[in-house]
Formats: C-alpha cells, sequence, structure tokens
C-alpha cells in the first residue's frame, strides 16, 4: 500500500517557474548519482509512474528473489548513507539525507516487519502501469507498442508469482482485490485491445497483440479465481488475518509514513480536541440559520441533533446522478478564476487540469483523486478522475449526493483540484532536489489539500454565507473523524458499529459515506491521519510566521514559497523557510 500510494502521489508535474542550481557538496552529489543509478533499475515501475519511458516495458516479478534485490539495494546504500561527512553538506542537502534515510528505513521494516506483500493482494494491480503506457506523451506509437508488447509477456509470470506470495490476506483486502482484477479483465478483453490495436496497422502486430492480451487477460482472470478460492478457505478456515495492525506497528508505520514532528498518540489527542472545537462552532451556525430553514419551529435541546437537523435542509440542494461528473467539470474554471482574483497563487494556463471517470480497475477506494504525470513525461495530460455514480442504487445515490451537496462539492474540488493537489503537484519540481521530488511526504501533500479549503474560505470564497462555513467544518469533521477513526480501529479495537457512530452521529456523514469510509478504513492503514496531521502543521506555521512578520507577511508569497520545497516533510520546509525568510 505504501508503495502504490507514493507511486500515485509523486506523479509530478513540470514547475511554474525555475530556480537556480544552489551550490551543491561533490559528497552528496557521488552519493546522490550512485543511489538513484541503483534506485530506478530496483523499482523500474516507479520510474515510469515518474515518466522515464526507458523503463515502460520493464516489471519485476514481484517473488522472493525480488525482496531479496530490494533489502540488499536498501542496506547497500543505508551504508553508504552513514559514512557521508554531514557537516559538509548544504542545509537543502541535510534534509534530502533524511528524507532518504526514512526512506530507507522504512523499506526494509516493510520487507522485515510489516511484510504488505504477503497480506494485501491488492498491490499487484497492473491497471494504471499498462494504461500508463497509452497516456504518455514522451513516447512514439512504436515505442508504445514495443513497451507493451514486452510488458504483456510478463503479466503472467508476474500474476502468478504474486498470488504465491499471498500468505492469509484480510477479507477486506481479498474483496477489494478481487473487484478490481475483474475489472481489470474486462476492461484488457474490451476497451485496452481496441486501443492497443490501433496503434500498429500490421497484421502480425495485430494477432500478436490479441495473443498476448489473451493471455495476460487470463492470467489476471485465473489471479481472481486464485482469490476467490483462498477466500473461501481462509472464510471455512476462520483464519483471514485480522485487517487491524496492532498499536505498535501503528506507531512505527505512522512514524515513517506521515514524518510529522508528532507522535500517533499525540495526533489522536489533537483530534479528539479539534473535534470539540469544530462542534462548537458548527453549533454558532446552525443557530443562525435555524429560524431561516425552520422558521418559528422550536429547536431540539440536543445541540448535535440541531446541527444535524440544518445539515440535512442544506443537504438537500444538489446535483442529479446524471450530472454529477459534469458539474465537477463546470467547477473548475470557477475555481482558478477565484485563486487568480485573489492572488492566491500562481497558475500556469498551459497545464489544464481534465476531468474524467476514474478507470473502472481503480474504483473502490476514493471517489476523486488527481492522476498528474512525471517529470519525464510533463506534457501528458493531468486528469481529475471522478468516480460516476451509475454503479450506485437510487438509495445509494442519493445518500451519496447528500453528501457532496452544492457546498461540500466545492470543497471536494478545492482539495482535489484547485488550489489543492492539483496546485500543488504543479509546483512540486519547483526544488532542485531530485531527492525531493521523489520521496515527498504524504502528509505534506493531504495537509496542502485540506489546509486549501480553510485558506479559499478565509479569502472569501463562497461569500463567506453561513452554509457554506457550516458546510466546511462538516468536511473538517470529516478530516479529524478520519484520524480517530484510523487510530481507533488499529489501536483500540474500534468496530463497525462504534466507527458509523462516529462517522454518522458526531461527523453528520451519510451512510453511504459513513459505509465506504469504513471499508477504506479498514484497507488502509495510518494514511487516513495524514490529512489532520499535515492540515494542523501547516496551519499552525502560517500563524506562527503571521505573528512573526507582521506587516511584512504576504499571502501568495508564503503559498509559492512553501510548495517551491517540493512534497518534503512539513518540518523540513519548516527549517527551509525559516532559514530563508527569517
Amino acid at each position: 500500500m505504501r508503495i502504490l500510494l507514493m507511486g500515485m502521489v509523486f506523479l509530478l508535474l513540470t514547475s511554474c517557474g525555475s530556480f537556480s542550481s544552489p551550490q551543491r557538496s561533490t559528497e552528496w552529489v557521488e552519493f546522490e548519482e550512485a543511489f538513484f543509478t541503483d534506485f530506478w533499475q530496483v523499482y523500474p515501475k516507479w520510474a515510469f509512474g515518474l515518466g522515464n519511458k526507458n523503463f515502460a516495458g520493464d516489471l519485476k516479478i514481484p517473488n522472493r528473489a525480488y525482496w531479496v534485490e530490494q533489502k540488499e539495494f536498501l542496506l547497500k546504500h543505508q551504508q553508504r548513507l552513514v559514512t557521508l561527512p554531514l557537516q559538509k553538506l548544504t542545509v537543502s542537502e541535510k534534509t534530502d539525507y533524511e528524507l532518504v534515510k526514512n526512506y530507507i528505513e522504512s523499506g526494509l521494516w516493510e520487507l522485515d516487519v510489516f511484510k504488505s506483500y504477503q497480506w494485501d493482494p491488492t498491490q499487484y494491480n497492473l491497471g494504471s502501469t499498462l494504461t500508463g503506457i497509452l497516456e504518455s506523451k514522451t513516447m512514439s506509437g512504436s515505442e508504445k507498442l514495443s513497451a507493451l508488447l514486452k510488458k504483456l509477456k510478463l503479466v503472467p509470470g508476474y500474476y502468478k508469482a504474486a498470488f504465491e506470495q499471498l500468505q492469509k490476506p484480510t477479507q477486506e483486502h481479498l474483496n477489494l482485490a478481487i473487484k478490481q482484477h475483474q475489472a481489470l479483465a474486462d476492461f484488457l478483453d474490451k476497451q485496452f485491445l481496441d486501443q492497443v490495436l490501433e496503434l500498429t496497422t500490421q497484421l502480425d502486430q495485430k494477432k500478436q497483440v490479441r495473443e498476448l492480451l489473451t493471455q495476460a487477460g487470463s492470467a489476471v482472470k485465473e489471479y481472481v479465481s486464485s482469490l476467490q478460492f483462498l477466500s473461501k478457505t481462509l472464510a471455512r478456515e476462520k483464519s483471514y488475518r485480522n485487517f487491524r495492525i496492532g498499536k505498535k506497528l501503528y506507531a512505527q508505520k505512522f512514524k515513517y509514513d506521515l514524518e510529522s514532528k508528532w507522535s500517533a498518540d499525540e495526533v489522536y489527542q489533537k483530534a479528539l480536541v479539534a473535534k470539540k472545537e469544530t462542534h462548537r462552532e458548527m453549533l454558532k451556525l446552525a443557530m443562525q440559520l435555524w429560524p431561516i430553514y425552520f422558521d418559528k419551529k422550536t429547536p431540539p435541546t440536543n445541540p448535535l441533533e440541531m446541527v444535524r437537523l440544518v445539515l440535512q435542509k442544506i443537504s438537500q440542494k444538489h446535483t442529479t446522478p446524471e450530472a454529477f461528473v459534469s458539474t465537477v467539470r463546470a467547477q473548475i474554471p470557477e475555481l482558478w478564476k477565484f485563486v487568480e482574483s485573489k492572488q492566491l497563487l500562481t497558475l500556469d494556463p498551459k497545464k489544464p487540469l481534465i476531468v474524467r471517470e476514474t478507470p473502472v480497475y481503480n474504483r473502490g477506494f476514493a471517489g476523486a483523486s488527481v492522476n498528474a504525470p512525471g517529470p519525464f513525461d510533463e506534457k501528458r495530460e493531468t486528469f481529475y478522475e471522478v468516480t460516476p455514480l451509475d454503479g450506485m442504487t437510487p438509495e445509494r445515490q442519493q445518500s451519496y449526493l447528500r453528501e457532496y451537496n452544492e457546498y461540500t462539492l466545492q470543497i471536494l474540488n478545492i482539495h482535489e483540484a484547485i488550489p489543492g493537489h492539483y496546485a500543488q503537484l504543479v509546483y512540486s519540481l519547483q526544488t532542485p532536489s531530485l531527492v525531493k521530488k521523489v520521496f515527498g511526504s504524504g502528509t505534506m501533500v493531504e495537509g496542502w489539500a485540506v489546509y486549501s479549503e480553510r485558506m479559499m474560505l478565509e479569502e472569501g470564497y463562497g461569500n463567506h454565507k453561513p452554509e457554506m462555513w457550516l458546510m466546511y467544518y462538516k468536511w473538517r469533521l470529516r478530516v479529524i473523524s478520519n484520524t480517530i477513526l484510523d487510530y481507533s480501529l488499529h489501536n483500540l479495537d474500534m468496530d463497525r458499529k462504534g466507527a458509523l457512530k462516529l462517522l454518522m452521529v458526531e461527523a453528520f456523514q451519510e451512510k453511504t459515506e459513513a459505509e465506504e469510509k469504513w471499508n477504506r478504513a479498514t484497507y488502509s492503514q495510518v494514511q487516513l491521519a495524514s490529512y489532520f496531521t499535515g492540515f494542523t502543521e501547516i496551519y499552525e506555521y502560517r500563524e506562527e510566521l503571521k505573528k512573526k512578520m507582521g506587516a511584512d507577511f504576504d499571502l501568495k508569497k508564503f503559498h509559492e514559497k512553501f510548495l517551491s520545497y517540493g512534497n518534503a516533510p512539513i518540518h523540513t520546509i519548516q527549517k527551509l523557510m525559516d532559514k530563508e525568510i527569517l
């Protein structure tokens, strides 16, 4: 899950501006060159995810030999890292040192302790790896065809090895993997086949494409059948692995994945306090809105019930199931216009954001996400992938639309698109550090997106309507409850009933949203805590700077400087910014 997440998060775009290359130490330059020379070879899937077409046709078979290869690579460069003379490194290089150190330690921990490759069959999904070749803007048609033919030949061996690695997976990961790979098999048989056939007019090559795709599709179907058989066996024996990783592993994963200055326990306590504060703000707004929506009707004595009733009224204003994706598409230009008019951030019109439906093989984890190209494939479009609602029952559709009503849908688009993930990904390559481009922090990425939501409303987006602010606080409760839910599931054995109570009663979520969040929490660990952790670190740092700088503080300059360091951990950015601006 970590590798998949990082691979998705760090698909970076080219920068909006340029930086002069700072003076660098010989010691670090030599280490970095040797490290990445080996890194690309060990992780070709990651290299191609960053847009390097030289690795488009490569595919590592996930067997024991590959886990050994990864460990040898990590140990080799760990030994080299400790010999570097830290006193000779620049400030930026020292932060790169810490990033590489964390990556190596995290990788070794994953291989030796966490071992998700043994119990999470979803991480072997090749859908994006295959379609990424077709979407490349740096590869010619013949190069795409050559890479696909090379990679497709490896698919049967890949999935055979993948299944052999599994040792008592969790029921939740098995179910999701089965669902995703059933969709992938269908996609390969139909849409993907037609798209690949368009790459050539030669009959012998078309025949080869059909043969290899038939073999690949059969391998995916066999993987599904094997997973289904395994699931039945584990169910009969009642021996599924528990999706809860426990307090010790959770604390370790939190440290490696989030790279926060706070521990998991500290963030959990902060979230509990934030929940109470948010409830107080929502009550104030609900009292203001009550007479507007309920005239002279007496409000209930229970404060949360009063808030819930007002939210219910406001949530009735939403788009239709058929127009959900097009409504998202229509809002993007408005967000762009607001950011430019308020001078919150410089946006590059040469880097448009294209809204499209989420590919079928990637559905089931998140309803919306940004799929951006890598620095070696900067001409490829950036996609905002939104899952349509046609696969839901009418009841679930209406529940989903109430959750993503007129107000919260705008906040979602701020988070995922502008000035959230999309803008942050555009800026990420401004850093001259290759390390910061590759080993960025998911906490910074998600934290920035959550920060963008509040910042936009503070600057007047939504005209300070109390409805918009009330819905924002409901959205903020989602971020807070993500942390509480994630921590409670893995540390306090929270059950489904308790989770739904937290999400539906205390965070006012619709049943469909709450059930999907429960499912997501059982698939992942720690990642759900990155939103609140990152937002809190960024917001607190901004407020500290405002106090220190007074009239000299400029919001646009703060945003652009903050984003210029790439996806580095927030405490690293703070260290570098303080040195430059204070």
